[in-house]
């Protein structure tokens, strides 16, 4: 058995499965403004992600959204994100200038659970965008071990519109990885994963991909707070490069390994 399919065995196997609710289309305005920060990140010519601002020049996605299907590290150019996308209405849209990925994170590395609790990446905007235009999103200071989340996400059949799921739960975690019962699919790989705190929301972890083990559907995650902090650091140690003129681009297929979302139309 596979180190990845193993972990993720014994995380079901944890605690017993927990009622969740539907989907919601974000389809009016009075629905969408509160998640106005979570947009579609596009992808070279190859696809979609999604992403989400969290202070306003940066971006947090999935680290294997960055990368093309042959494995080859994308350059910022190659990656525009689309803030409050809605069918085809954007409440403010950026190209990237600058990416920073763990070290400990490998695009190849398909069985690894090392991979899942480091697929994150951190963009750098080449404008910032307004807090009275969008209000960035805090990351969660506390890793997330259990409880319920919420999950607003792009995915395959609703490209054009984000979804968001009020309730799903994190069955358990381990070694880094967090895995929940959240209705997530191709698409949907960097999509904020949400715990409320009162009235405030913060983002707990991000979407990697999702996994089928013993018939049951499992979106995985990572412990967010050390990752973002040191992507943080490595931002400013890296340097922002000169910005270039970007191509605006469309979507294609995409396809990954792993417990990647491997199916077109979406990473």
């Amino acid at each position: 058995m596979s180190n990845l399919k193993a972990l993720l065995t014994a995380i079901l196997l944890s605690g017993p499965a927990v009622a969740e609710t539907p989907l919601v289309g974000l389809d009016r305005i009075e629905k969408a403004s509160p998640w106005t920060a979570v947009g579609r990140l596009e992808i070279g010519q190859s696809g979609f992600c999604t992403a989400s601002l969290i202070a306003p020049d940066l971006v947090l996605t999935a680290a294997h959204c960055t990368y093309d299907t042959d494995g080859t590290a994308l350059r910022p150019q190659a990656l525009l994100f689309r803030a409050g996308f809605r069918e085809g209405r954007v409440a403010a849209e950026r190209k990237v200038v600058q990416i920073a990925r763990p070290d400990a994170y490998s695009y190849t590395d398909d069985s690894s659970a090392v991979r899942i609790a480091n697929d994150v990446a951190l963009l750098r905007l080449h404008q910032p965008i307004a807090t009275h235009v969008i209000a960035p999103f805090v990351v969660e200071p506390h890793a997330v071990t259990d409880g319920p989340v919420s999950v607003v996400s792009y995915g395959r059949g609703r490209e054009t519109l984000p979804s968001l799921q009020q309730t799903c739960h994190v069955k358990a975690s381990f070694r880094g990885v967090v895995a929940m019962d959240c209705n997530t699919t191709f698409g949907s790989s960097g999509a904020p994963v949400f715990r409320r705190d009162g009235e405030r929301v913060r983002i707990a972890s991000i979407v990697s991909g999702a996994a089928q083990v013993n018939g049951e559907h499992l979106t995985v995650g990572m412990a967010l707070p050390v990752l973002v902090a040191s992507l943080r650091a490595k931002l400013i140690a890296e340097g922002a490069p000169p910005v270039a003129n970007v191509r605006r681009i469309g979507v294609g297929g995409r396809t990954s390994g792993g417990a990647k979302f491997i199916r077109p139309g979406g990473s």
